[in-house]
């Protein structure tokens, strides 16, 4: 069952925004390996980096589910997971080069997000235009590593 729902447009400056524990000390991470490039997401102590694939204003969908939510794999360009731990239950959706742009409380504990990118055809050569759209979905599970559950072929411009 969806617990909270909320749409944002997020500047995804740097080709980023985040998804943190605000009563922890979040601090991105900065060690990336062309594996974490590719697979569009990264995760850090209390952190979790969703990478879309324009560093312009582009429309997400957060999603707080209390189990795993069915998805249709077809209907998405990219689509990865990775845990994060919110220990305070105060989950901030955070732009990388902006401030907050949605406040959840949810239950403390271990959760998994779902990242989906779509409209990836959209995107104009430059990069900079597109009608891309990303939906994040979490929902209480124990840890388990970063996992791409559909690769898009193109590395993010």
């Amino acid at each position: 069952m969806r617990l909270h729902q909320k749409s944002v447009q997020v500047f995804a400056d740097y080709h980023q925004f985040y998804l943190w524990d605000k009563g922890m000390s979040s601090l991105p991470p900065v060690d990336y390996t062309n594996e974490d490039v590719e697979r569009r997401i990264k995760t850090g102590p209390y952190v979790v980096v969703v990478h879309p694939e324009r560093n312009m204003d582009v429309p997400v969908r957060i999603e707080i589910h209390d189990s795993e939510p069915p998805f249709d794999p077809h209907s998405w360009d990219h689509i990865a997971e990775a845990s994060l731990h919110v220990p305070t239950g105060q989950l901030q959706v955070h732009e990388c080069t902006g401030g907050p742009v949605a406040d959840f409380q949810i239950e403390k504990g271990w959760y998994r997000v779902r990242s989906f990118h779509g409209g990836f055809g959209t995107i104009a050569t430059v990069g900079t235009d597109g009608a891309d759209f990303y939906r994040v979905v979490l929902w209480p599970a124990p840890f388990a590593d970063v996992k791409v559950i559909k690769q898009y072929p193109k590395q993010p411009n």
